[in-house]
């Protein structure tokens, strides 16, 4: 059986890590290099490296500091944030990153998923879904989370993969930052319906929210912010949690 992931997840702003909570009211986490060292120390499967304010201030992602925390780290890496093209993601690539997940610039182009995972492999390609309740109903929002759209999380999840994404990262804007859990009903149907791994987002706050969207979620793996950044739960405590749970974790 795959071992389930535990992955921290640097949001960036202004070179800084930064955590909120609904996508908003944030608040200064702590340095990214010291947190990405941290992290890689105490045992993390990967990291996630997103550029949060590079799409709606139309810039690309930050590559130098980008470089700076993949020389200090050595767990697959994952960066977010203002890529728009192949050319965008040969930067990153180059800059030390292992994978790239791509939300607002695919819901607006889909094709570029097809293009990014014939250049580089599906393997590169991260989907990132950001899910808000419109009307009753989960809707894909862009732009960090600021334009709504049309399209449903299922079928958007499910066309992703089908043009070759291989891996979608699921954000419950609903659940962000609430420290409440995650959207494990949300999380089961992505994961039924997409035929690719599943990393459940949003929402962590203690570690039986982990447990439970392994579960019943059917998460492949589960990223989390705030509470690795100011240590309210240790990535090798919650590891011990889950392996006595009979839950597979590398650790």
């Amino acid at each position: 059986m795959l071992t389930k992931r535990i992955i921290p997840c640097l949001d960036i702003k202004d070179n800084r890590t930064v955590k909120g909570t609904n996508f908003l009211q944030l608040r200064d986490a702590g340095d990214p290099v010291e947190l990405a060292v941290r992290y890689c120390e105490e045992g993390a499967d990967e990291l996630v490296f997103l550029d949060i304010t590079a799409t709606t201030e139309k810039r690309k992602t930050l590559a130098k500091l980008v470089k700076e925390i993949s020389v200090n780290i050595n767990i697959p890496f994952t960066v977010g944030g203002g890529i728009n093209s192949i050319s965008d993601v040969s930067v990153l690539l180059e800059n030390g990153a292992d994978k790239v997940t791509i939300n607002s610039s695919a819901v607006k182009n889909p094709s570029l998923i097809n293009d990014l995972a014939k250049n580089f492999g599906s393997q590169c390609v991260v989907l990132a879904i950001d899910a808000k309740i419109i009307n009753d109903e989960w809707r894909v929002v862009t732009h960090g989370g600021r334009n709504p759209t049309n399209l449903s999380v299922q079928a958007w999840a499910k066309e992703s993969a089908d043009r070759g994404a291989g891996e979608i990262l699921l954000t419950s804007m609903e659940n962000d930052g609430t420290k409440r859990g995650y959207a494990t009903e949300l999380t089961r149907q992505i994961a039924e319906v997409a035929p690719v791994p599943v990393i459940a987002s949003g929402g962590a706050g203690k570690m039986e929210d982990f447990a439970i969207v392994f579960e019943a979620g059917k998460a492949d793996a589960a990223l989390a912010a705030s509470i690795f950044h100011f240590k309210e739960i240790s990535i090798p405590s919650l590891k011990k949690y889950l392996a006595d749970k009979k839950i597979p974790v590398r650790i």
